[in-house]
């Protein structure tokens, strides 16, 4: 929980670097965060539409129709997951332009998921020195 409330008070912070560490716990529980919205959402009705007008009493739930809920979630952590995923680019010696690579369907994610999986690059780059050496997460 610390390295995710790490990446939350860096949250427009775009220099520097971001261990694998911070970088996945943030992802994890903000999935994990957005999971639970979904099932209260749906707990409590939001979304539910009915198939059918005249007969059927079963509501079928669209997610799309969660976007209240949901969307105001994925926007408060739009900024900071944008600025985590840089930081992580720059652990690996990597601009942070190659964030523009989501914008190439299949491809661009799937690169950008091996670039989140690649080991920090020892010691200090252009970007700064290595994360693990600069501050623990029970510091933050």
């Amino acid at each position: 929980m610390n390295w995710y409330l790490q990446a939350l008070k860096k949250y427009a912070v775009f220099d520097g670097r971001a261990c694998r560490s911070e970088y996945w716990w943030f992802v994890l529980l903000n999935i994990v965060f957005a999971t639970v919205l979904l099932f209260v959402s749906l707990l409590f009705g939001a979304g539910s539409m009915e198939i059918n007008h005249a007969s059927t009493p079963y509501p079928a739930v669209f997610v799309w129709a969660n976007a209240p809920v949901l969307g105001i979630f994925y926007l408060a952590i739009l900024l900071p997951s944008i600025a985590v995923l840089i930081r992580r680019l720059h652990d690996i010696s990597r601009s942070g332009w190659w964030i523009l690579l989501i914008i190439l369907p299949v491809i661009g994610g799937f690169v950008l998921l091996i670039f989140t999986l690649l080991p920090s690059t020892p010691g200090t780059n252009e970007y700064g020195p290595e994360p693990s050496h600069t501050a623990s997460p029970s510091s933050a």
